[in-house]
Order: structure tokens, then sequence, then C-alpha cells
């Protein structure tokens, strides 16, 4: 896992400054995405404009409340005070336990135009088409709230999503790091892991060895993928944590948030 942040496994680092267009990819992992809104506060704080957002699952729903001009801290109390999947029915009769589909207005007070075109920054999120098995990329459009909850659809917890007579499930399913569209548009790019796995000696029972098989699963390709960015700002043991631990959200927040401000206050800046 350490030798992601080694020199070798990512690009040199330009200067930042006000000319630079900064893009940031968000990768999946339940709730320890809430890291990202960590990192996007150290972002804020540091008055470093983002300028591209692609994300999924967990990173879709984060980067679309930032991309709307949502302050980080207050999307956290969003995720706390609502208690999101005590809002989520059960999905009778679907191949899903859970209907995410039901916390549509929850996220359509924070976000009412319901438009990638009416966002402050763009953003990209990303989906598995469960029909023809291909990754989709959604950028443009209606329908972002409906988009960001598909992308978020972990297969059998949550009851896929029907968009223009597709059926579409996580986007973490073939992509937890969809770095792709960020190529070749931004001078900088940035990645936010949340599933950082330690070393151990030995498994703790059948549960922890389910939730960590699945995080290597969707890890499998990040150091590759890493070579692709100049930055990956990825807090230590997340992936230890959880998926739907939503009592560790605030710890999650301030651990990552820490770790970006360091990383964010050796970087080299322009004048």
């Amino acid at each position: 896992m350490n030798k992601l942040d080694t020199d070798k496994n990512k690009k040199s680092l330009p200067l930042f400054g006000e000319k630079q267009k900064i893009g940031i990819v968000l990768s999946g992992g339940g709730i320890r995405g809430i890291s990202h809104l960590g990192i996007l506060k150290a972002f804020k704080d540091k008055k470093i404009p983002i300028h591209h957002i692609t994300g999924t699952s967990a990173g879709a729903i984060v980067g679309a409340l930032y991309a709307n001009k949502i302050d980080p801290y207050e999307a956290l109390q969003i995720f706390q005070n609502t208690r999101l999947l005590k809002l989520l029915k059960v999905a009778i009769g679907k191949p899903g336990l859970l209907n995410l589909e039901s916390s549509y207005n929850l996220f359509k007070e924070y976000i009412p135009h319901d438009s990638f075109e009416k966002l402050s920054i763009k953003l990209t999120i990303t989906a598995t088409n469960f029909y023809n098995g291909k990754l989709q990329y959604f950028s443009e459009g209606d329908q972002l709230i409906k988009k960001m909850l598909a992308s978020s659809c972990v297969p059998g917890v949550f009851n896929p999503i029907y968009i223009n007579n597709n059926l579409y499930v996580d986007g973490g399913v073939l992509n937890n790091f969809p770095v792709e569209p960020l190529l070749n548009n931004c001078d900088i790019i940035i990645g936010s892991s949340c599933n950082h796995l330690p070393e151990i000696s030995a498994p703790r029972g059948l549960k922890h060895i389910l939730e960590r098989t699945a995080t290597l699963s969707i890890n499998h390709d990040l150091e590759e993928k890493c070579k692709c960015i100049n930055l990956l700002i990825e807090p230590k043991n997340l992936g230890e944590i959880g998926i739907f631990d939503i009592a560790r959200a605030e710890e999650i927040y301030w651990i990552a948030h820490e770790e970006a401000l360091k990383k964010l206050s050796a970087l080299p800046l322009t004048s």
C-alpha cells in the first residue's frame, strides 16, 4: 500500500497557481467517503480551487454536493443528522434490500436544479450498466440526483436504478477510482482514496475476511492509476472501517482533513 506515495508511482508535481486547472478524483467506499469531505474542506481552507471532479459511489455523492457549493462540513452534518439509512425504504420484491431512490427528496433539497450544467464545478460520475456490463460516465443533462444515486447502488444492498431504460448499479463495480475523464483535461490531478488497508497478521473472523477482500478488490488497480495523478491523499487505515459505520463519520472527516492539510501545506505554490 505504501508504494503509492513513492515518486516513481505518480507524475511530477507542477507549481500550484491560479492559472492551473485542477481536477480531483473521489473513490467509492461507503461511509468512508466522508473522508472526501474532509479533504475538500482542506482545499477550501487553502483557497485552492477545483475545476473538475470525478467520483463514483460515495465519491459521486460528495462530488455533487461540493460542486453545488455545499460546504463540506455542512454536508457532513447532512449525513449525520438525517441518518440516511433510516430514510431508505425496504425494496420488497426487488433485487436489493433497500431502495436508495427513496432518498431523492433529501438530495433535491440541496441540489434543487437537478442538473449537471447548473453546478458550479464540472462533475463527472460513473455507474455500471447492468445490462451490457459497461461503465457509463454521466457529466451532462438533467436527472443528476438519480444518476448520482445509481452510482452508489451497491449490488445486493441497494435496488438498481433505471435510467433511460437501462438498469444501473454502483460505478465502483468496474471503476472505483475514475481518473480517466481528468486525463488531458487538467493541469494537475489529485486523487482522494478512502480505502487504505493496513497490513495484518491474521483475520478476525468471517465478517473481517469478507470486508477486507471486498476492499482489496476495489483497490486492485489503484497503484497503476496513481501513475496518472500528481498527488494522492489517502488517510491511513480507513479501509478497516465498515462501509455503513455512520457513527464514525465525524472521526473520518477530521482524520482526512488533517491528512489533506499536511499534504497541501507541502505543495509548491506560485506567488
